[in-house]
Protein backbone atom coordinates (compact mmCIF):
# COMPACT_ATOMS: atom_id res chain seq x y z
CA UNK A 1 0.00 0.00 0.00
CA UNK A 2 1.48 3.44 -0.95
CA UNK A 3 1.65 6.43 1.46
CA UNK A 4 0.68 10.03 1.34
CA UNK A 5 2.52 12.75 2.93
CA UNK A 6 2.80 16.39 2.22
CA UNK A 7 2.42 20.24 3.60
CA UNK A 8 -0.67 22.04 2.89
CA UNK A 9 -0.07 26.07 3.63
CA UNK A 10 -3.25 27.90 4.48
CA UNK A 11 -2.89 31.71 3.29
CA UNK A 12 -4.68 35.08 2.47
CA UNK A 13 -5.38 38.18 4.05
CA UNK A 14 -6.06 38.84 8.12
CA UNK A 15 -9.48 37.72 8.72
CA UNK A 16 -10.21 35.73 6.13
CA UNK A 17 -11.01 32.71 8.11
CA UNK A 18 -7.72 30.88 7.22
CA UNK A 19 -7.73 29.72 11.39
CA UNK A 20 -11.26 28.58 11.15
CA UNK A 21 -10.74 26.31 8.45
CA UNK A 22 -7.60 24.40 9.48
CA UNK A 23 -8.74 24.16 12.69
CA UNK A 24 -12.28 22.36 11.16
CA UNK A 25 -9.91 19.96 8.98
CA UNK A 26 -8.13 19.60 11.80
CA UNK A 27 -10.56 18.27 13.91
CA UNK A 28 -9.02 20.20 17.41
CA UNK A 29 -9.17 23.94 17.90
CA UNK A 30 -5.35 24.44 17.90
CA UNK A 31 -5.28 28.38 16.27
CA UNK A 32 -7.25 30.95 18.46
CA UNK A 33 -9.94 32.78 16.38
CA UNK A 34 -11.65 36.29 17.11
CA UNK A 35 -12.94 38.95 14.74
CA UNK A 36 -9.71 40.83 15.04
CA UNK A 37 -7.65 40.95 12.19
CA UNK A 38 -3.91 39.64 12.71
CA UNK A 39 -5.24 37.30 14.76
CA UNK A 40 -2.71 34.54 14.33
CA UNK A 41 1.19 35.72 15.29
CA UNK A 42 3.10 32.20 14.34
CA UNK A 43 2.52 29.22 11.61
CA UNK A 44 0.86 26.65 13.42
CA UNK A 45 0.84 22.93 12.51
CA UNK A 46 -2.03 20.55 12.56
CA UNK A 47 -1.77 17.68 11.20
CA UNK A 48 -4.86 14.51 10.18
CA UNK A 49 -3.70 10.79 10.30
CA UNK A 50 -4.97 7.93 8.59
CA UNK A 51 -3.77 4.68 7.86
CA UNK A 52 -2.67 5.56 4.15
CA UNK A 53 -1.51 9.74 4.54
CA UNK A 54 -0.74 12.30 6.84
CA UNK A 55 -1.64 15.76 5.90
CA UNK A 56 0.30 18.41 7.82
CA UNK A 57 -1.58 21.83 7.74
CA UNK A 58 0.20 24.83 8.57
CA UNK A 59 -1.93 28.26 9.80
CA UNK A 60 -0.17 31.24 8.63
CA UNK A 61 -0.54 34.96 9.67
CA UNK A 62 -2.72 37.06 7.19
CA UNK A 63 -0.31 38.94 4.87
CA UNK A 64 0.11 42.17 5.28
CA UNK A 65 2.61 44.80 4.50
CA UNK A 66 4.77 44.54 7.68
CA UNK A 67 5.35 47.97 9.88
CA UNK A 68 7.19 46.88 12.87
CA UNK A 69 9.70 43.58 13.87
CA UNK A 70 6.82 41.69 15.18
CA UNK A 71 5.04 41.80 11.60
CA UNK A 72 8.33 41.74 9.90
CA UNK A 73 8.63 38.00 11.83
CA UNK A 74 5.01 36.73 11.31
CA UNK A 75 5.67 37.54 7.17
CA UNK A 76 8.85 35.59 7.48
CA UNK A 77 6.74 32.67 8.60
CA UNK A 78 4.09 33.13 5.65
CA UNK A 79 7.36 32.54 3.26
CA UNK A 80 8.52 29.88 4.77
CA UNK A 81 5.36 27.95 4.93
CA UNK A 82 5.01 28.92 0.75
CA UNK A 83 8.68 27.69 0.66
CA UNK A 84 8.14 23.81 1.44
CA UNK A 85 4.07 23.53 0.68
CA UNK A 86 3.21 20.71 -1.47
CA UNK A 87 -0.37 21.74 -1.19
CA UNK A 88 -1.35 25.37 -0.72
CA UNK A 89 -5.15 26.68 -0.09
CA UNK A 90 -5.23 30.32 -0.44
CA UNK A 91 -8.38 31.66 1.36
CA UNK A 92 -10.11 34.48 0.28
CA UNK A 93 -13.51 36.37 1.76
CA UNK A 94 -15.94 36.52 -0.52
CA UNK A 95 -16.19 40.68 0.44
CA UNK A 96 -12.99 41.60 0.31
CA UNK A 97 -12.14 44.33 -2.30
CA UNK A 98 -9.00 45.18 -1.16
CA UNK A 99 -5.00 44.83 -3.29
CA UNK A 100 -4.18 41.37 -3.92
CA UNK A 101 -1.51 41.84 -6.21
CA UNK A 102 1.05 40.93 -3.61
CA UNK A 103 -0.71 37.36 -3.21
CA UNK A 104 -0.95 36.78 -6.90
CA UNK A 105 2.77 37.28 -7.52
CA UNK A 106 3.55 34.82 -4.56
CA UNK A 107 1.10 32.54 -6.09
CA UNK A 108 2.36 33.09 -9.90
CA UNK A 109 5.93 32.25 -8.75
CA UNK A 110 4.87 28.81 -6.78
CA UNK A 111 5.74 25.32 -8.30
CA UNK A 112 3.13 24.07 -5.54
CA UNK A 113 -0.21 22.67 -6.57
CA UNK A 114 -2.64 25.33 -5.38
CA UNK A 115 -6.58 25.93 -4.72
CA UNK A 116 -8.43 29.05 -4.32
CA UNK A 117 -10.84 29.19 -1.57
CA UNK A 118 -13.61 31.61 -1.99
CA UNK A 119 -15.11 31.56 2.56
CA UNK A 120 -17.67 33.00 4.14
CA UNK A 121 -20.37 32.48 1.45
CA UNK A 122 -23.50 32.41 4.34
CA UNK A 123 -23.00 36.07 4.23
CA UNK A 124 -23.45 36.38 0.16
CA UNK A 125 -26.19 34.92 -2.33
CA UNK A 126 -25.50 32.64 -4.96
CA UNK A 127 -25.09 35.41 -7.82
CA UNK A 128 -22.37 37.21 -6.05
CA UNK A 129 -20.25 33.74 -5.36
CA UNK A 130 -20.85 32.58 -9.04
CA UNK A 131 -19.54 36.29 -10.13
CA UNK A 132 -16.51 35.95 -7.40
CA UNK A 133 -15.10 32.88 -9.06
CA UNK A 134 -15.19 34.11 -12.40
CA UNK A 135 -13.52 37.21 -11.59
CA UNK A 136 -10.77 34.72 -9.80
CA UNK A 137 -10.43 32.60 -12.86
CA UNK A 138 -9.52 36.21 -14.99
CA UNK A 139 -6.39 36.58 -12.98
CA UNK A 140 -4.97 32.99 -11.71
CA UNK A 141 -5.21 29.08 -13.01
CA UNK A 142 -5.74 27.56 -9.84
CA UNK A 143 -5.94 23.85 -9.62
CA UNK A 144 -9.48 24.00 -8.40
CA UNK A 145 -11.89 27.16 -6.62
CA UNK A 146 -13.82 26.12 -3.98
CA UNK A 147 -16.60 27.93 -2.37
CA UNK A 148 -16.84 27.26 1.64
CA UNK A 149 -18.14 28.62 4.92
CA UNK A 150 -15.40 27.44 7.60
CA UNK A 151 -17.75 28.45 10.11
CA UNK A 152 -20.65 26.63 8.82
CA UNK A 153 -17.97 23.98 7.91
CA UNK A 154 -20.02 23.84 4.29
CA UNK A 155 -18.29 22.10 1.74
CA UNK A 156 -15.38 21.86 3.65
CA UNK A 157 -15.30 18.01 2.74
CA UNK A 158 -14.41 19.38 -0.51
CA UNK A 159 -11.52 20.98 0.56
CA UNK A 160 -10.27 17.57 1.94
CA UNK A 161 -11.09 15.98 -1.17
CA UNK A 162 -9.22 18.09 -3.08
CA UNK A 163 -6.00 17.63 -0.89
CA UNK A 164 -6.27 14.00 -0.98
CA UNK A 165 -6.00 13.55 -4.49
CA UNK A 166 -3.16 16.00 -4.56
CA UNK A 167 -1.15 14.94 -1.91
CA UNK A 168 2.33 13.50 -2.89
CA UNK A 169 3.37 9.70 -2.48
CA UNK A 170 5.98 9.96 0.68
CA UNK A 171 5.98 8.25 4.22
CA UNK A 172 4.98 10.23 7.05
CA UNK A 173 7.11 13.22 8.89
CA UNK A 174 5.57 12.69 11.92
CA UNK A 175 4.92 10.02 14.32
CA UNK A 176 1.31 9.25 14.19
CA UNK A 177 -0.11 8.06 17.29
CA UNK A 178 -1.95 11.04 19.29
CA UNK A 179 0.38 13.16 17.07
CA UNK A 180 -2.14 16.34 15.90
CA UNK A 181 0.24 19.23 16.05
CA UNK A 182 3.68 20.62 16.23
CA UNK A 183 3.50 22.46 19.01
CA UNK A 184 3.60 22.10 22.76
CA UNK A 185 0.40 22.39 25.72
CA UNK A 186 2.70 25.40 26.81
CA UNK A 187 2.06 26.57 23.54
CA UNK A 188 -1.50 26.22 23.19
CA UNK A 189 -1.94 27.62 26.93
CA UNK A 190 -0.02 30.73 26.04
CA UNK A 191 -2.39 31.16 22.86
CA UNK A 192 -5.53 30.46 24.61
CA UNK A 193 -4.84 33.79 26.95
CA UNK A 194 -3.95 35.69 24.39
CA UNK A 195 -7.23 34.42 22.45
CA UNK A 196 -9.53 36.25 25.56
CA UNK A 197 -7.08 39.43 25.61
CA UNK A 198 -8.29 39.49 22.14
CA UNK A 199 -11.49 39.55 22.57
CA UNK A 200 -11.53 41.31 25.66
CA UNK A 201 -10.00 44.66 25.44
CA UNK A 202 -10.04 46.78 22.47
CA UNK A 203 -7.60 49.24 20.09
CA UNK A 204 -4.06 48.80 20.73
CA UNK A 205 -3.83 46.24 23.42
CA UNK A 206 -4.30 43.26 22.12
CA UNK A 207 -1.40 43.77 19.54
CA UNK A 208 0.58 45.02 21.78
CA UNK A 209 0.23 42.16 24.49
CA UNK A 210 2.52 38.83 24.43
CA UNK A 211 1.48 35.94 26.71
CA UNK A 212 4.42 34.16 27.91
CA UNK A 213 4.28 30.75 29.98
CA UNK A 214 6.27 30.75 32.86
CA UNK A 215 5.80 27.36 34.73
CA UNK A 216 3.76 24.61 33.53
CA UNK A 217 3.53 21.70 35.72
CA UNK A 218 1.51 18.58 34.97
CA UNK A 219 0.52 16.38 38.12
CA UNK A 220 -2.02 13.74 38.72
CA UNK A 221 -5.09 15.00 38.64
CA UNK A 222 -4.19 19.40 37.90
CA UNK A 223 -2.27 21.38 35.36
CA UNK A 224 -0.38 24.21 37.58
CA UNK A 225 0.47 27.02 35.00
CA UNK A 226 1.61 30.51 35.30
CA UNK A 227 1.59 33.03 32.40
CA UNK A 228 2.44 36.72 31.86
CA UNK A 229 1.38 39.19 29.61
CA UNK A 230 3.91 41.20 28.20
CA UNK A 231 2.63 44.94 27.01
CA UNK A 232 4.48 48.02 26.20
CA UNK A 233 3.77 50.72 28.16
CA UNK A 234 2.45 51.23 32.10
CA UNK A 235 -0.73 52.79 30.56
CA UNK A 236 -1.67 49.26 29.12
CA UNK A 237 -0.81 47.50 32.12
CA UNK A 238 -3.48 49.43 33.78
CA UNK A 239 -5.93 48.93 31.37
CA UNK A 240 -5.13 45.04 31.61
CA UNK A 241 -5.70 44.45 34.89
CA UNK A 242 -9.12 46.84 35.24
CA UNK A 243 -10.34 48.29 37.82
CA UNK A 244 -9.67 46.56 41.39
CA UNK A 245 -8.26 44.04 38.73
CA UNK A 246 -11.55 42.74 37.65
CA UNK A 247 -10.97 42.88 33.85
CA UNK A 248 -7.55 40.74 34.13
CA UNK A 249 -9.33 38.08 36.30
CA UNK A 250 -11.88 38.23 33.73
CA UNK A 251 -9.21 36.76 31.11
CA UNK A 252 -7.63 34.63 33.70
CA UNK A 253 -11.25 32.93 34.04
CA UNK A 254 -12.23 32.57 30.81
CA UNK A 255 -8.59 30.94 29.42
CA UNK A 256 -8.50 28.44 32.48
CA UNK A 257 -12.20 27.46 31.49
CA UNK A 258 -11.22 26.57 28.17
CA UNK A 259 -7.72 25.12 29.38
CA UNK A 260 -9.47 22.55 31.07
CA UNK A 261 -11.48 22.21 27.99
CA UNK A 262 -8.63 21.22 25.74
CA UNK A 263 -6.05 19.05 28.30
CA UNK A 264 -8.97 17.56 30.15
CA UNK A 265 -7.89 18.10 33.02
CA UNK A 266 -8.68 20.61 36.01
CA UNK A 267 -6.36 23.75 35.78
CA UNK A 268 -4.87 26.56 38.28
CA UNK A 269 -3.96 29.54 36.30
CA UNK A 270 -2.28 32.20 37.73
CA UNK A 271 -1.60 35.63 35.26
CA UNK A 272 0.50 38.68 36.25
CA UNK A 273 1.00 41.39 33.71
CA UNK A 274 4.55 43.08 33.28
CA UNK A 275 6.04 45.96 30.62
CA UNK A 276 8.56 45.83 28.54
CA UNK A 277 9.03 49.05 26.55
CA UNK A 278 8.72 48.65 23.13
CA UNK A 279 9.26 44.86 22.74
CA UNK A 280 7.24 44.20 19.24
CA UNK A 281 10.49 45.90 17.97
CA UNK A 282 13.64 44.44 19.91
CA UNK A 283 15.17 41.36 18.74
CA UNK A 284 16.11 40.06 21.53
CA UNK A 285 12.32 39.52 22.88
CA UNK A 286 11.30 38.96 19.77
CA UNK A 287 13.50 35.75 19.37
CA UNK A 288 12.60 35.00 23.03
CA UNK A 289 8.95 35.11 22.48
CA UNK A 290 9.88 32.43 19.32
CA UNK A 291 9.55 34.74 16.82
CA UNK A 292 12.26 34.13 14.01
CA UNK A 293 14.06 37.50 11.93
Amino acid sequence: MTHKAGFVSIIGKPNAGKSTLMNSLVGEKLSIITPKAQTTRHRILGIVNTEDTQVIFSDTPGIIKPKYGLQKSMMSSVNESLSDADIILWVTDIHERHDEEDVISKLQKTSATYALIINKIDTSNEEEVIAKVEYWKSLLTPKAIIPISALETFNVDAVMEFIMENLPEHPAYYPKDDYFTDRSERFIASEIVREKILNTYKQEIPYSAEVVITSFKEEETIFRISAEIVVERDSQKGILIGRGGETLKKVATSSRIDMEKFFGKKVFLEVFVKVIEDWRNKEKYLKQFGYES
